[in-house]
């Protein structure tokens, strides 16, 4: 079956199932989901939005605020590597993982480059983001930028990380996927407690759907199964946090020839407010 069938048809049935008490998996609450969903809705960053990489996949937008920034970690290497070019052009150290391949697209004096997954323990193959971390730069106190897109893993990552190095990471950019099985209770409990951590050291100031597959409908909830967004650490912001209302901004990008997404008003605050 298609794919984007596929994540159309699987919700439905499963409802359905539900309804029958024979489903295969509990369904989120509502109500729990709304929640996480509205802990999520962007907020204005305190400098304007920049595009670091392409403009289309690969690109990705993040506060100006990169002066202090040292290092930049970049786990999850495809087949452009703009945005850590754009990284290494402000003079930060770009270090990039990923086992599947053997280099990252393009070269640059200030890229290195570990032939490991970014995993929830070290084992052969893996290293844990801590463990990478420590064993690329000496320094506890430096500035970094995280950004991770290894399609998935991304969650037990988050989870495994610790709160000393969550606090070091001034800017967090993630492309989240499956966020279509949210509604599965399940996933939910994996994901959602991925979500709540990030945001006990930082808030996120931009979302972005990214348009490979259609949106997903939930009990009035409409979500985007691959998202791109990013984090800024709290102390980087104002106290008041005011919602912002660009959606889309005029430096996002579609990552594919399909329509176009906007994000859906549900993930917007300032809709809600």
């Amino acid at each position: 079956m298609h794919a984007t069938i596929r994540r159309i048809i699987e919700p439905l049935l499963e409802d359905l199932l539900s309804l029958a008490n024979r489903s295969p998996d509990r369904m989120t609450h509502p109500v729990a989901l709304r929640q996480l969903i509205g802990k999520l809705a962007p907020v204005k960053a305190n400098t304007e939005l920049i595009r670091l990489g392409p403009s289309g996949d690969g690109g990705y937008l993040v506060p100006d605020d990169l002066v202090g920034i040292d290092f930049c970690f970049s786990p999850g290497v495809s087949f452009v590597s703009g945005f850590e070019k754009d990284c290494a052009e402000k003079g930060m150290k770009v270090f990039l993982a990923d086992r599947s391949v053997d280099g990252p697209a393009e070269n640059d004096p200030l890229f290195s480059f570990t032939k490991h997954f970014i995993g929830a323990f070290p084992d052969e193959g893996y290293l844990t983001l801590d463990g990478w971390v420590t064993d690329s730069i000496p320094s506890k106190d430096s500035e970094l930028m995280l950004q991770i897109d290894i399609e998935g893993y991304e969650y037990e990552v988050f989870l495994s990380a610790s709160e000393a190095l969550m606090k070091r990471f001034r800017i967090i950019v993630v492309e989240f996927h499956e966020l279509d099985k949210l509604y599965r209770s399940s996933f939910f409990g994996f994901a959602g407690r991925a979500f709540e951590k990030i945001l006990t050291t930082h808030t996120c100031v931009h979302i972005h759907p990214n348009n490979v597959f259609s949106p997903v409908k939930h009990h009035g909830l409409v979500i985007p199964p691959i998202m791109e967004m990013t984090f800024v650490r709290n102390d980087r912001l104002n106290n008041d946090k005011s919602f912002t209302s660009d959606f889309p901004h005029p430096l996002d990008a579609d990552c594919t020839n399909n329509p176009s997404l906007v994000l859906p008003s549900c993930w917007q605050g300032a809709s809600q407010s």
